[in-house]
């Protein structure tokens, strides 16, 4: 797999939502890394997908990650991989983009579910480590080497933010090195 590019790329937030992210292993980093990395995102122009689970009982986005997203109409979903809802496939397609930038809960659910389905769907996929979890650290660290086994790309916000930008005179070098310090 190549370098990610900017014009190509889309970001995937799987069921950040106020009902589920408090019980994941480290919740709080997660949900400050999952800003930072949106602030970034939005500073490069990078449009966003965001899914719910079964919102009526998981509840919405939580407030901080809705906050750094911006304006956003979540696509309600009961299935776990996202490319089961027919909304959800027909609002990626639309976005014209082949690259998904994948963060959210539960990794060893809802993200591996949609990753995987992406991959065989011929997306180019790339899961943001510090910007999933599961409510058991195992369950995460296992799911992200059968990811990375199946040929998805794992790697870091800061790098994923970096390469984006490809260099120090890119639009928005600074404001992201800010974010990301």
């Amino acid at each position: 797999m190549s370098l990610i590019k900017k014009e190509d790329a889309v970001l995937v937030a799987i069921d950040l939502q106020t009902k589920l992210l408090p019980a994941m292993a480290d919740a709080r980093n997660l949900q400050e890394t999952v800003v930072k990395l949106v602030e970034g995102l939005r500073i490069l122009n990078i449009p966003v997908l965001v899914t719910q689970q079964y919102t009526k009982g998981l509840g919405p986005t939580v407030p901080e990650v809705a906050e750094a997203l911006g304006a956003f109409s979540p696509i309600e979903k009961i299935t776990f991989s996202a490319m089961g809802e027919p909304d959800f496939t027909r609002a990626l397609a639309e976005t014209g983009k082949k690259t998904v930038i994948l963060i959210g809960i539960e990794t060893h659910i809802c993200v591996q579910q949609t990753a995987l389905q992406l991959a065989e769907a011929g997306y180019n996929v790339y899961v943001i480590q510090d910007c999933v979890a599961s409510r058991k650290e195992q369950d995460n660290l296992c799911s992200q080497q059968r990811m990375a086994a199946a040929g998805i790309t794992v790697t870091t916000y800061e790098s994923i933010l970096y390469e984006l930008m490809g260099g120090a005179k890119a639009d928005g070098f600074k404001a992201i090195s800010a974010i990301v310090k």
